[in-house]
């Protein structure tokens, strides 16, 4: 403003039109090209000072997208779980849980915020009546955070993402056959509780629910072939690596295929057909795993064809899929008889 009274100033005290005119020119030039760079200068928007916080918020949800292997702490006891949250549209959170028990869960939207998230998903076969809340958030090593059951029982749980176990493309080659059950005793074995399994005419039998069957070996890639059968109405399963069930469960050949149903995996991947001879019959699966990648024959016929095994189901021994784990046999639903169980790994 004082070049601007200076200007005035010499305006007045020189007589001559011209300069007056000139100088007036100049001044109002000047003036506006201030006005111009100071009004430049005030719409000019300020960086907050938490850019970089604001940043990492819109990103955070992105970090929670994936599978996850969940270890819950019951009581001092780990039990395993399972969580998987995908992108629904541009900005809605959805996915499917596995609890200690059951099977994949949806569900309908995760809530996230400020790297927080919660979900709420109705009980299965849980006994309560309350919804399960899980709470949680994303640290640097995964996630961690608490579970309410139906019971109104609270535990800590913790996560890391889940592995891919894709395979290198390379066809695996294979071993020597193992023959995991001798058909003589229940050597290389290990009953998980009170023992009710017996070894009869080269038959093991559990001829009444109780305790489920764990072989002492572990492996990553195998081949399978197991033979069994079941009286009427009963229900059992196998759990590759101890993390995934194969259904066997007495259901007509007639109904609708379901991953719950006979030689589905359990609340993942649905048979094509239901391939079943029936109760009191025997019964065979041959069944192919590499990674994830699963191929299930059931009596002689594919019906699942090498497909992806997304997580743990319900029942499995931990939530480690990165690791070799044992064959085990469910024996705790009912009444079941194997009579063959061979395995052939991968070199």
């Amino acid at each position: 403003m004082l070049y601007l009274n200076h200007a005035l100033l010499d305006l007045f005290l020189h007589p001559s039109t011209e300069k007056r005119i000139l100088m007036l020119r100049k001044n109002l030039l000047f003036g506006v090209a201030s006005l111009l760079l100071a009004s430049s200068t005030i719409a000019m928007p300020i960086a907050p000072s938490n850019t970089f916080e604001m940043i990492q918020d819109q990103i955070k949800p992105k970090d929670l997208i994936g599978r996850w292997d969940i270890t819950v702490d019951q009581d001092g006891k780990p039990a395993p779980s399972w969580l998987e949250v995908d992108l629904s549209g541009y900005r809605t959170l959805v996915g499917r849980f596995v609890g200690v028990s059951g099977s994949a869960r949806p569900i309908s939207e995760v809530h996230f915020n400020n790297g927080k998230f919660d979900f709420k998903i109705p009980p299965q076969w849980e006994g309560g009546d309350k919804d399960f809340v899980i709470q949680g958030e994303v640290t640097a090593d995964g996630i961690k955070g608490t579970i309410e059951t139906s019971e109104g029982k609270t535990y800590p749980f913790t996560g890391v993402k889940a592995p891919s176990l894709r395979n290198t493309g390379a066809k695996p080659s294979w071993g020597k056959a193992i023959q995991l059950f001798n058909g003589k005793d229940l050597s290389g074995w290990k009953a998980m509780g009170h023992n009710q399994w017996i070894v009869q005419d080269g038959i093991l039998t559990s001829p009444k629910s109780g305790s489920n069957l764990v072989s002492e070996q572990k492996f990553k890639d195998f081949k399978l072939h197991i033979e069994f059968k079941y009286p009427k109405g009963s229900n059992s399963g196998i759990y590759l690596r101890g993390r995934h069930e194969v259904q066997i469960l007495d259901n007509s050949k007639d109904e609708h295929p379901d991953s719950h149903l006979f030689s589905g995996v359990y609340g993942f991947l649905t048979p094509s057909e239901i391939n079943s001879l029936g109760p009191d019959q025997w019964q065979s699966y041959d069944i192919t795993l590499i990674g994830r990648m699963v191929t299930i024959v059931a009596n002689g016929k594919t019906v699942i064809s090498n497909q992806e095994i997304p997580g743990i189901t319900g029942g499995a021994l931990d939530s480690n899929e990165a690791e070799p784990g044992p064959i085990y046999i469910q024996g705790d639903h009912g009444p079941v008889q194997f009579r063959k169980i061979t395995i052939t790994p991968a070199k």
